[in-house]
């Protein structure tokens, strides 16, 4: 089995067999094929695409390449989340202990954030001693004694996705959906749940910016996992604002609190109240509607926070932050940004609104950057609603002063304002299951 062979047989439009997959991503991983063919392998695919077949094993051939979690000793249905990112994405911290307080069981890994996008480990961190690294073995006694554990991803999960991401970097072939698709599969896979629900982003904050590319990369991700024995469903979300009100780590942490106390921002109390529907309906726990029932009883009736508060303190945290967010860490400064002009705000330029809670110091433009857990950005005013001269836009906050002015002019350059009033759309714009 020569790579040339399976070069030329994609490159003409052919179909891979399992095994010469199975073959190129154990020869890759192995440092048998070089990066000079693999990259013409890449190059075949972004132009020739892949069949559900191969990209079904192309992708397990993918997570096999580490670490496999074995998430069987946990009865019932293992429920995951993925989210393809956002600003003022908080809500696998509401979701997990909303899922688990309705009898779902949650054995979740997820990362940390770069660029405009937060990460839930960071966000996680945030909270006076919370540990977000755990062997497995604690992991999955957690999950089985209070329903949920949300940490870092740990030993080697999918290596062969790192060495094909950091090739499609410098190939020109990150901009393949069905590469983009394994990629972020393979993670799931691995991960060892039953269950996925995929949040794919759309908008100027998301990486997928229009509606159509969303759908198909959510439709290959679906048949991916169904190929390779998952229950799936993908929601399309809208990420052409930010989500929630707070950007910033221990701000969206507070938000998470206050949304799991049953009043958050509306667009973040629904996003969620509708995706743990769908995954309880995912773990065979009811209808979509009882469902339904079921995650606003527990987002108003206080189980919800109280399971919030179980993870939090299994995992080494003050619990009671729940009561006193005084606890989470602070900015000493902050600075509010003040309308020049009256209307409406017609759009937000979501990523620079990320990016400028970046400046403050709340993400990393670097994976080597430190966080400052309680800089970040409180959004007084968003899409759709009417401003008044003086009025403020937002509230900055940071622990050096100088980083205001900058962050403010991005801040604002983000911002669309007209005379005109704008309609607010569903922020869930669609599914595939």
């Amino acid at each position: 089995m020569r790579m040339y062979d399976m070069i030329v047989k994609k490159r003409n439009g052919g179909e891979l067999a399992d095994q010469e997959i199975q073959a190129i991503i154990d020869g890759y991983v192995g440092g048998i094929i070089p990066d000079y063919q693999m990259s013409a392998l890449l190059m075949a695919i972004y132009f020739q695409g892949m069949t559900n077949r191969e990209l079904g094993t192309l992708t397990m051939a993918m997570a096999k390449s580490g670490d496999m979690v074995d998430l069987s000793s946990i009865d019932g249905i293992k429920v995951d989340k993925h989210s393809t990112g956002g600003v003022g994405d908080k809500t696998t911290l509401v979701l997990a202990p909303l899922v688990a307080a309705c009898g779902g069981k949650v054995a979740k890994m997820s990362g940390r954030g770069l660029g405009h996008t937060g990460g839930t480990v960071d966000k996680m961190e945030s909270i006076p001693g919370m540990r977000v690294e755990m062997d497995e073995q604690d992991f999955l006694r957690q999950v089985r004694k209070i329903g949920v554990s949300v940490i870092g991803q740990s030993g080697e999960l999918a290596p062969a996705d790192k060495k094909l991401y950091a090739l499609r970097d410098v190939t020109g072939t990150v901009e393949s959906i069905p590469l983009i698709a394994s990629s972020i599969m393979s993670k799931k896979l691995a991960a060892g749940s039953d269950a996925i629900l995929l949040d794919v982003k759309v908008g100027s904050g998301a990486f997928m910016k229009n509606i159509d590319d969303a759908h198909t990369l959510a439709e290959v991700m679906v048949r991916i996992g169904q190929h390779n024995g998952r229950r799936m469903k993908a929601l399309l979300t809208d990420m052409d604002c930010p989500l929630g009100v707070s950007i910033g780590n221990a701000l969206e942490v507070k938000e998470v609190i206050e949304t799991l106390s049953g009043h958050g921002p509306s667009d973040l109390e629904h996003e969620c109240v509708t995706m743990a529907a769908h995954m309880l309906e995912l773990s065979n726990l009811g209808t979509y509607d009882a469902c339904l029932a079921k995650a606003k009883q527990a987002l108003f009736d206080g189980s919800a926070l109280r399971k919030f508060q179980d993870m939090i303190i299994a995992q080494g945290g003050n619990g009671e932050v729940i009561y006193d967010t005084s606890l989470l860490p602070g900015a000493t400064y902050t600075y509010d940004i003040k309308a020049t002009k009256c209307g409406y705000i017609q759009h937000m330029q979501t990523e620079e609104i990320g990016l400028a809670a970046v400046q403050l110091g709340a993400g990393r433009a670097t994976k080597e950057d430190t966080i400052d857990f309680g800089a970040g950005i409180v959004m007084a005013k968003k899409t759709g609603d009417a401003v008044q001269v003086g009025e403020i836009l937002a509230t900055l906050y940071a622990n050096d002063e100088s980083l205001f002015e900058r962050a403010a002019d991005v801040y604002v350059q983000a911002l669309t304002i007209g005379a005109d009033p704008v309609e607010l759309q569903n922020p869930i714009l669609g599914m595939v299951e």
